[in-house]
């Protein structure tokens, strides 16, 4: 007579029952803590320079006290926060220098150059501010003149900074000049850091949040769950 074999139950292994709704929660915990740390991002809140070329929008390499645009030029400048180039907000409207200057005659010697001032909008401005609303100008200055002597002549006061940074034009913002602004997953700004100060909102900028530290801390209860989950059914 064959006799069979039979596996002792300690070299046994069975999936537990609960293991796979233990992985789907591991998984869901694990994407809880990913948007957690993409829940809030840092970022500036500055005055970025533009540049219209070929009908577009193009992040300026200079800064306008330096650049020295041509007759005919369209420029632009737009108030927000983000934290690079790549994440800058355009400045919106009308962006067509025949439009722009078309009641500002040209002279011997000088040059025309467009501008278009957007203010932002509100979620980007500093508390107590409203954002005046976006306009266009046309600056007639010397052949010579840079962009920022271009912008004084058309929207002053203009506010620089200790190193030559825009802070404001036409006055706005009354205060403040690139501070660190830490954002919602909303967009909306929730708290600003100025130099070495604290933030004024309660995160502090300096650590993981506190989403991304409760969604691990989840992802570690549950691994440990199914651990235990499953030594519990192999040695019974």
């Amino acid at each position: 007579m064959i006799r069979r074999f039979r596996t002792p139950a300690a070299l046994r292994f069975r999936t537990p029952a609960a293991l796979p709704a233990l992985c789907t929660l591991l998984a869901a915990a694990l994407l809880l803590a990913a948007g957690a740390g993409r829940a809030e991002a840092t970022g500036y809140r500055y005055w970025s320079f533009w540049e219209r070329q070929g009908g577009h929008w193009t992040y300026a390499t200079e800064g306008p006290s330096t650049a020295r645009p041509a007759d005919g030029d369209v420029q632009g400048f737009r108030f927000s926060v983000s934290a690079d180039s790549q994440d800058a907000s355009k400045p919106r409207g009308t962006a067509d220098f025949a439009a722009i200057c078309d009641r500002t005659p040209a002279r011997h010697g000088g040059k025309r150059v467009a501008l278009v001032l957007d203010f932002g909008v509100r979620a980007d401005a500093p508390s107590g501010e409203t954002p005046p609303a976006p306009r266009t100008v046309c600056a007639s200055v010397p052949s010579d003149a840079t962009t920022a002597e271009a912008l004084a002549a058309v929207a002053k006061p203009l506010r620089y900074d200790t190193n030559a940074l825009l802070c404001a034009i036409s006055g706005y913002p009354a205060k403040g000049c690139g501070e660190q602004v830490t954002t919602s997953g909303d967009g909306k700004s929730a708290g600003t850091k100025s130099g070495g100060g604290k933030s004024t909102g309660e995160d502090d900028g300096g650590g993981p949040s506190a989403g991304l530290l409760t969604g691990g801390a989840v992802v570690a209860v549950l691994a440990g769950a199914a651990v235990w989950q499953a030594r519990r059914r192999r040695d019974g």
